[in-house]
Parts: structure tokens; sequence; C-alpha cells
């Protein structure tokens, strides 16, 4: 089995290993996430802090502990909704360890993730995170990891996007995929944004459309 690390070997299981991520409100003082393993236990956590905090286009991911894990930023200005990657805290000249973009500029595309620090080492992220129905592919087209609507087993009923499943694949860095988590999470804040803008046209007197 291959492992690859990108963050901390502590997340690399030797078997497939399935988080269930819970997305808190996005109306109360710590809007972020929380993942917890099969056995509810706490794994990661991520807080922000109202919406100035979102504003500034930087995410930390840490552990049960609290311990800073990842940071991820929006790159600006970037053409592809370009996001970066630190280990542990960012600091002024800290180097990113990956990036993740849109594969094209036009329409809602995958999304592109390179690790710097392996030139081969690249993903590809397909499907809707908006439908929490997405897969993580590596460079062979294998998949790594997968985001899925959650399903209440005893009451056989899909629960809210606010709570989804993430299966990582043995070999691959748990907290390397919940840090794209993030990013995916704030591209499609991104796309919804553009979509109020759009849906909310000036129509005159004078339009005419039909149904």
């Amino acid at each position: 089995m291959k492992s690859n690390v990108v963050v901390e070997d502590t997340f690399v299981h030797t078997e497939e290993t399935s988080l269930t991520v819970r997305k808190t409100s996005l109306f109360f003082t710590g809007d972020g996430f929380t993942a917890y393993d099969c056995k509810g236990q706490l794994v990661f956590r991520v807080d922000t802090y109202g919406p100035d905090s979102r504003d500034l286009g930087e995410l930390v991911l840490m552990d049960a502990t609290g311990r800073c894990l990842l940071t991820v930023r929006r790159k600006r200005p970037s053409l592809h909704n370009r996001w970066e990657g630190y280990l542990g805290e960012r600091e002024e000249g800290k180097k990113p360890i990956f990036s993740v973009r849109r594969s094209s500029i036009i329409g809602r595309s995958n999304v592109t993730v390179e690790v710097y620090s392996n030139p081969t080492e690249e993903y590809q992220i397909e499907g809707s995170f908006a439908q929490r129905n997405c897969t993580f592919f590596n460079a062979d087209k294998v998949s790594v990891a997968e985001i899925r609507r959650k399903v209440d087993a005893c009451a056989n009923v899909v629960l809210g996007k606010d709570v989804f499943s993430l299966s990582i694949k043995p070999g691959f860095d748990c907290a390397f995929a919940m840090g794209l988590v993030l990013v995916l999470d704030q591209i499609q804040v991104d796309d919804f944004s553009e979509n109020r803008v759009d849906a909310d046209p000036i129509i005159t007197d004078d339009s005419n459309f039909s149904s």
C-alpha cells in the first residue's frame, strides 16, 4: 500500500476510514466543522467567529485537542479560485505545501489539487460538493476519498446536507482530505454568491419572458 502523507502520518491509516462531518450553522458565532470517527470520537474541528473571519479567506484545521494542523488560504487575485494549504499555522514567508483550483475558469469545472513536494502527485475532485456527492481521484484515476450524503441507518433516512460522510481510502492522509473539504465548501460559497447576483436581474415594465 502506497502512503501519501501530506499533513501528518498520524492521520494515514492502513484501513479505510469513515468520518462523519458536521457543518455548524451559518447563523451563529463559531461557524465551522467538526469531524467524528466511527466511535463518535472527535478527530478534527474548524472554528470561525462570525462573518468577519470568513471574509479573511483563511481557515485553520485543528485536531481534537485544538492543535493547528493545516491552514488553507485563498490566493488573491486568482482566475481559478485558487486556494493554498500551509502546514500548521501560516506565517509570513512560509511556503504552501499544496494548492487547490478550478480546472477551468469557465463554468463549474472539476477541481485540481497539486502537491508541491511531489510534482507527479496531483488529484482531481469530480462531482458536486453542494450535493455532497463527489470523489477524489489520484493521477492514476483511482479513488482515494469520497464525500456522500449521510444515511441514518436506524431510520433509513438521508440526513440534511450539513451532515455528511467523508470516506478515506487506506494510505491517504485524512487531515489532507479534511483540508480539501474546507476549500470545497468555500468554493461552493463563491458559486452561491455568483448565482445570487445572476438570479436577481432588474426587470423593466416592458420585459417579456415565458415560463
